[in-house]
């Protein structure tokens, strides 16, 4: 493989982005025009250009805040080099290899598909940030990332990436589903802005042992669950200390784990605590619309299970209908279900759970 590029004040020789062949001092006067004269989408992709040019060894990152508050995590830019590189190896990229950017560039993950492509040498066409980014896009690319909502809408021309990677949500069963008729390699990644971007992935297509939850850790990590049963990632080449989350997990091996939830998202309903996202995994096989289970405070049982549709599209007698499926334990059947005409939305298009439960009950 030609040699990379390890030093974030250059930029590969063979980098483009949207077609334009630049070298380090073209690209801070295309990072210049992007604040100046780029529309909304653009401007971040500016910032990141020259904050990541700079004499500076860091960059300040802002979490998303899907799981908690956002806030600001300061990263060194040669951990975010050896991600880079980390991707390339298992993936197989190559300089020349065209790729598309079609993640907000505010937040880690789109930031490292700009990292990889100066890394890397990649030939880079950035398009704004919609839920149906390929509209209108013939071209063909080797290699891509996505959030689950923009994969769903892209289903008729996700074969024109080879390789796309999908994080920031799980991925609905109806989803799974969907993807396995298809010829290119689709993967569910984990991660997150403390571990720079994704550390582990399973492969979603082409995999017909869809109940396989299980996530593989990427080569130099280690893993291991806290006294909480949380994930603890020990990356050095991506962190100077171990990140402690707060995912609960089973760990198979040294190299696999099971992702259960969150553990801040845990329910005591009447002495009985509850995984939200084991409940949506149940859920999703009978939901083809957006929704969440949360725990709402309730007289009797502390909290109770509350179901949170997207639209009007779920008949009002879903929950009763539950019972009967036979799927669903007793305690893991909503006590109420409430409909939402929108969901609220993080910045890079993640669910804002709080904020909608706000939006529902105000």
């Amino acid at each position: 493989m030609e040699t990379m590029v390890t030093n974030y004040n250059e930029v590969h020789p063979k980098f483009k982005i949207n077609g334009i062949s630049c070298n380090a001092a073209e690209l801070r006067e295309i990072g210049y025009c992007l604040i100046k004269e780029g529309v909304p989408f653009e401007n971040p992709f500016g910032d990141f250009l020259l904050d990541w040019l700079n004499d500076k060894p860091t960059i300040s990152v802002k979490t998303s805040g899907s799981t908690g508050m956002p806030k600001t995590v300061l990263l060194r830019k040669e951990h975010m080099i050896n991600s880079a590189l980390g991707t390339a190896e298992f993936f197989g990229l190559e300089a020349g290899d065209a790729v598309i950017h079609c993640l907000p560039a505010s937040y880690i993950a789109g930031k490292m598909m700009l990292v990889r492509a100066m890394v890397l040498g990649l030939r880079l066409d950035y398009v704004e940030p919609t839920a149906t980014p390929l509209a209108g896009i013939s071209k063909s690319y080797k290699f891509g990332a996505m959030v689950p909502l923009q994969l769903e809408n892209s289903l008729d021309q996700v074969d024109q990436i080879k390789t796309l990677i999908v994080g920031g949500a799980p991925l609905s069963m109806q989803l799974r589903d969907k993807i396995q008729a298809l010829d290119n390699d689709i993967y569910e990644t984990y991660g997150m802005t403390e571990t720079v971007s994704h550390v582990a992935i399973k492969k979603v297509s082409q995999n017909p042992d869809k109940s396989d939850r299980n996530f593989k850790v990427l080569p130099d990590i280690k893993i291991h669950a806290d006294e909480r049963g949380c994930l603890v990632i020990d990356a050095p080449l991506l962190s100077e200390e171990a990140v402690v989350t707060n995912d609960l997990v089973e760990i198979i091996d040294d190299h696999e784990f099971k992702w259960l939830g969150r553990y801040d998202n845990i329910i005591n309903s009447g002495g009985v605590k509850l995984i939200p996202e084991e409940i949506e995994s149940k859920l999703s096989s009978y939901l083809s619309t957006r929704f969440f289970v949360t725990g709402m405070p309730d007289e009797v049982l502390g909290e109770k299970l509350v179901l949170f549709v997207e639209g009007n599209g779920v008949a009002n007698n879903f929950l009763e209908e539950l019972k009967n499926k036979g799927s669903l334990q007793n305690f893991e059947i909503p006590k109420k279900m409430v409909s939402v005409a929108k969901f609220a939305e993080t910045g890079n298009g993640k669910l804002d759970r709080n904020r909608t439960i706000e939006l529902a009950t105000v």
